[in-house]
């Protein structure tokens, strides 16, 4: 072999050599520099925080077409998950700090390493372990049935709250805050409230934002970090509330010209990648900015049992349809139905935790858009209609195939009127509306809008009767509902039953005193009454029934306009 044969190999052979120690010896193959814990002891279910600095900075680290950062982690089962890790900012002479945030779901050791991709290379860091104790926590919420919803201890559960949009803009009442709103939702028995991303509240892929907020300013940041710090704050607030969130990633509005297109970052007009509001679910590079806005939530955010629901978009047919001419075409189904279903698909890819997924609408159909498999609840919105929410709840769990909610309600839809001049219709219809969800298929019962006017027309406490209604359901039957037919003259009536016990909810929506018998399809058994006033949360116990050959039967229930009982039958030992 000649030498310069003989110095080619070894120059070969010292090069893969240097290869093998870059890739498996080094952290990173030296550029994931070091790694750690900045967690305490990690419990299940918490927040578990890693500080993570590579050694190299990027133009833009949220574009996972430069680079990505996961955590590879190996559960004490042993099943592999794969967490998105988030850049926080380039630090230092050539440096980046990352962090990953992780939440168990078991107990026991863990082992992870880092995983570093850019451009065409993939580096690894060492493996290294933690160990995660036990908690008292149900861990996060998934779909169950039509009824619940589950955490991931089996316990089930059913939302109980009401739309808080967003905070206050400059013209809006300063006090109605996240800050005041939530606190007072879970002090008066709510669980669940809706919220949304938009320009004017949480914007963080608003770098321009809508000039009627003094809370944020304009950005040139990819990720507006006025926004990432409220919802760091925002999900701080519910985690400590035991509040539970579904949170609309988006609205109709900047899809539509004057709704907010020509300040969408979307926008060609604002350097982004779409010519027209189509584009935005059509277009390539559209696409992988909303694939880099879930994969950023889902690394800062996921880790949070208490966000209950990942909202794709806010009535996403009013972007679809147009008003003038009516109800026309302008963005095609099809490629409103296929975005929902290559984004569903990837959410659920990167996401370890199993959030729940959904979209919603107002009124119209988005063909094919909620037969999407990875859509988990269907959602629509619902006004100056809440009589039809039963018959409508039945037929679309029914239509759809899974879990149904009314994502918004409400007696009006027209901000521009007198709503003093309503009030009182309005209150009623606030409780019906929650009463309808009591009774009927439904995992979260429907949600009021009008948040500002009913925390000024002290509505909140309600929620507190729905909450022990609802508790003792879940209570009786352990999460099992099984509708009791039920007939009355001229009032309404709805009938579960849970477990052995049946409740039976009682409205008079009319204007006038009514008074009718109650009459169950039941034949067998004898019953204990106790009657629960929703107003004044009092129980009154009612003496006992027993079925016979005409079914059971409730004698003379009497209630006053726009009223409310509820009844509940244990059966007599």
């Amino acid at each position: 072999m000649s030498n310069m044969k003989r110095w080619r190999k070894i120059l070969l052979i010292s090069l893969v050599m240097v290869s093998m120690v870059l890739l498996q010896g080094c952290p990173g193959g030296g550029l994931i520099d070091s790694y750690r814990l900045i967690s305490g002891d990690i419990k299940q279910y918490e927040k578990a925080e890693f500080e993570i600095i590579v050694n190299t900075q990027y133009v833009n680290a949220y574009d996972q077409d430069e680079v990505m950062l996961d955590m590879i982690l190996t559960t004490p089962l042993g099943e592999d998950l794969i967490l998105p890790c988030y850049f926080e900012r380039n630090s230092g002479e050539q440096q980046s700090l990352w962090k990953a945030r992780f939440a168990a779901a078991e107990v026991g050791s863990y082992s992870y390493y880092f995983k570093l991709t850019q451009a065409d290379m993939s580096l690894s860091s060492a493996k290294s372990t933690f160990e995660v104790s036990g908690s008292s926590s149900d861990g996060f919420l998934h779909v169950n049935d039509f009824w619940t919803l589950k955490f991931d201890s089996g316990k089930p559960f059913r939302g109980i709250g009401e739309n808080v949009g967003w905070e206050s803009r400059n013209y809006e009442n300063p006090k109605h805050t996240y800050d005041y709103l939530l606190p007072t939702l879970s002090e008066n028995g709510a669980n669940f409230f809706r919220t949304w991303m938009c320009a004017w509240d949480l914007p963080i892929e608003w770098p321009k934002v809508s000039k009627h907020t003094d809370r944020y300013t304009d950005s040139d940041a990819y990720f507006h970090p006025q926004g990432i710090q409220r919802m760091d704050e925002l999900v701080d607030m519910i985690d400590s509330l035991d509040l539970y969130m579904m949170l609309a990633m988006n609205t109709h509005g900047p899809l539509i010209d004057g709704g907010g297109w020509e300040n969408y970052r979307y926008n060609t007009a604002n350097g982004g990648p779409a010519e027209t509001p189509t584009d935005f679910f059509t277009n390539e590079d559209a696409r992988k900015m909303s694939k880099n806005k879930f994969r950023f939530l889902v690394a800062r955010w996921g880790y949070s049992t208490h966000i209950g629901a990942w909202e794709f978009f806010n009535e996403i047919d009013n972007s679809v349809f147009t008003r003038t001419p009516h109800d026309s075409i302008r963005i095609p189904h099809e490629h409103v139905t296929a975005w929902h279903e290559e984004m569903s698909n990837y959410i659920k890819s990167i996401d370890p935790y199993g959030h729940i997924v959904t979209t919603s609408v107002s009124h119209r159909e988005i063909d094919g858009m909620f037969d999407v498999k990875n859509i988990d609840i269907a959602q629509r919105h619902i006004y100056k209609k809440t009589e039809q929410i039963p018959a409508l709840t039945n037929q679309y769990a029914e239509e759809y195939g899974k879990p149904f909610v009314w994502g918004e309600f409400g007696y009006e839809w027209d901000w521009n009127l007198d709503f003093s001049t309503i009030a009182e219709e309005s209150d009623y219809d606030y409780k019906r509306g929650l009463c309808y969800g009591l009774f009927n298929p439904t995992p979260i019962l429907p949600m009021t809008w009008w948040w500002e006017f009913f925390d000024d027309r002290n509505m909140t406490p309600y929620f507190q009767s729905v909450r022990m209604i609802s508790d003792m359901m879940l209570a009786a039957g352990d999460g099992a509902f099984k509708p009791v037919a039920v007939a009355s003259k001229g009032l309404e009536a709805y009938s579960v039953q849970c477990g052995e016990k049946i409740f039976v909810g009682v409205l008079n929506s009319q204007t006038e005193r009514l008074q009718s018998d109650l009459v169950m399809d039941l034949r067998v058994g004898s019953y204990d009454i106790k009657r629960f006033n929703p107003d004044d949360r009092s129980f009154i116990t009612n003496g006992s029934i027993a079925a016979g050959e005409s079914g059971l039967v409730i004698p003379k229930v009497s209630l006053q306009s726009w009223d409310e009982m509820i009844y509940i039958l244990t059966p007599k030992k």
